[in-house]
């Protein structure tokens, strides 16, 4: 019998961080990066960092994310921020996922923080 999905043991960490960007993507998620963290941060390998057009939108997208990975039998450790929806962190252990409000976006600037770590190209269809 033929394995259909990977299990969460079985995918990389990349593998997990380009299976959350699609489904992001999949959900209307804008600006989505992936920042590569691995040799620079001991508690994950990658980021991934998107943005809502709302707060309504943000917390869509934990939800939508939360739920299409639930459905791999892939569970987050953790969640932050959903009730005030302008920034949401899904903890995934080797991936962290960062949903902002656009405006949060800016003011926190991961990415600024993150600067010297490289970026994974992303082919989003």
């Amino acid at each position: 019998m033929q394995k259909i999905h990977k299990s969460l043991d079985e995918l990389s960490s990349e593998e997990l961080a380009r299976l959350l960007s699609q489904t992001a993507f999949d959900k209307k998620a804008e600006e989505i990066v992936v920042i590569d963290v691995r040799g620079l941060s001991s508690f994950t390998d990658y980021f991934v960092i998107m943005s809502g057009r709302s707060t309504r939108h943000v917390q869509g997208l934990a939800d939508a994310i939360g739920a299409h990975m639930r459905k791999k039998r892939i569970s987050q450790s953790s969640a932050e921020g959903y009730n005030e929806g302008q920034w949401v962190l899904l903890d995934y252990n080797d991936v962290v996922v960062h949903i902002f409000y656009h405006e949060s976006r800016s003011f926190y600037d991961i990415e600024g923080l993150w600067h010297d770590a490289p970026r994974l190209e992303l082919d989003l269809k």
